[in-house]
């Protein structure tokens, strides 16, 4: 294998269709010559979330034109690549499926090989693509669809210390905008309302903080905050737009305190491993919310370990961090054939008990 990989990524699991190419030398940080992402929020918006048809649509037609953008703000043809990666699940099943079938056509093409990426493996591996940290670390995945505490240990090596039992934050951030009107995407929507607002006003509840380990859960803070709308809207006709700031800084805050708590706990476990350069990172979409940032510094700088936040492009859905864990598969030596199969479920930590359950589809988290 060659010291230098330049590595295509694809991403289309949910609703962001995005392409990058990334470029790595050992002994040097990685490269991302190019990282484009062509967002759906418009085609959803009228909707209150995603629908799964018609993101499958948009990023079958879309793929092909961010792999042409990328080579081109790379300055790159597909002669000068060493590989595709793509995500290969878990994901909106069509996306997902269109994601492979297109790195499939251009690894076929280019004779190039192909390797298909875990996209919670993205997520998780991103600390080393933005700061090369050595394993192992602890990383709070964070996101849309997901919310765990993993134990990395190496680029396919994952322990699950904690995880919701039911919402992902970033789904109770989407149903809390829809409740209180606010346009979709709910995280940004909610953050921004809630800098507004005064988080004392409203008492949420901050669920499993009686309950020992790093477990969350999130659909109880999310009928309470219905309820408490509810009562708001019989008592007075309406919610004021100073009602809806306070209900969005006291729903941010709970779901702030339920962090803070359980990374503590997460960090105890990770620290009783003594690493020799402790590092609590974090990544996903809800990575981007600043007060969520904020008080896990807090926590990390109290525990006296090194806290990671990649930038707020590379918390999102992209296609650097499928580049990335591509590259770190290639190194490894792996790669897949054209029988890469799409997977709308994909656990990181494959020998923990399911904790969402399980199915003929496989496990969900």
């Amino acid at each position: 294998m060659k010291n230098s990989l330049t590595i295509l990524g694809l991403e289309s699991s949910c609703d962001d269709t995005a392409a990058a190419i990334v470029r790595h030398r050992p002994g040097q940080s990685a490269e991302i010559l190019a990282s484009v992402v062509y967002g759906q929020t418009d085609l959803h918006a009228g909707y209150g979330g995603v629908v799964p048809e018609i993101a499958a649509r948009a990023h079958a037609e879309k793929l092909d034109l961010a792999v042409e953008q990328a080579l081109s703000e790379a300055d790159l043809g597909l002669a000068d690549l060493d590989g595709v990666a793509v995500t290969a699940g878990p994901g909106l099943i069509g996306g997902v499926l269109a994601g492979v079938m297109c790195a499939k056509g251009i690894a076929a093409g280019a004779g190039l090989p192909l390797v298909g990426v875990n996209h919670l493996a993205g997520h998780a591996l991103t600390p080393r693509l933005t700061d090369d940290i050595a394993f192992p670390y602890l990383m709070l995945l964070v996101s849309g669809g997901h919310c765990q505490f993993l134990m990395v240990s190496g680029s396919d090596t994952y322990k699950r210390l904690g995880a919701t039992i039911d919402d992902a934050p970033g789904e109770a951030f989407d149903k809390a905008a829809r409740l209180l009107g606010l346009p979709q995407p709910g995280g940004p929507s909610v953050e921004a309302e809630a800098a507004k607002g005064d988080p004392t006003r409203f008492v949420f509840p901050r669920p499993l903080l009686n309950r020992p380990g790093c477990d969350m859960s999130f659909s109880g803070l999310k009928t309470a905050l219905l309820r408490q709308r509810d009562k708001m809207v019989a008592a007075n006709g309406g919610l004021t737009a100073t009602d809806r700031a306070d209900l969005c800084a006291g729903f941010q805050a709970a779901v702030v305190d339920v962090f803070a708590e359980k990374s503590t706990r997460a960090l105890e476990a990770y620290l009783a491993l003594k690493p020799e350069a402790p590092v609590f990172a974090v990544a996903g979409g809800v990575a981007a919310n600043r007060k969520v940032r904020a008080a896990l510094e807090t926590v990390s700088r109290h525990q006296g370990v090194q806290f990671l936040a990649p930038p707020t492009a590379l918390c999102t859905d992209n296609a650097a961090m499928i580049a990335w864990a591509g590259i770190e598969r290639f190194r490894a030596g792996d790669s897949d054939d054209h029988s890469l199969a799409a997977r709308p479920r994909w656990p990181l930590d494959r020998k923990s008990a399911p904790i969402l359950g399980s199915g003929k589809k496989g496990a969900k988290a």
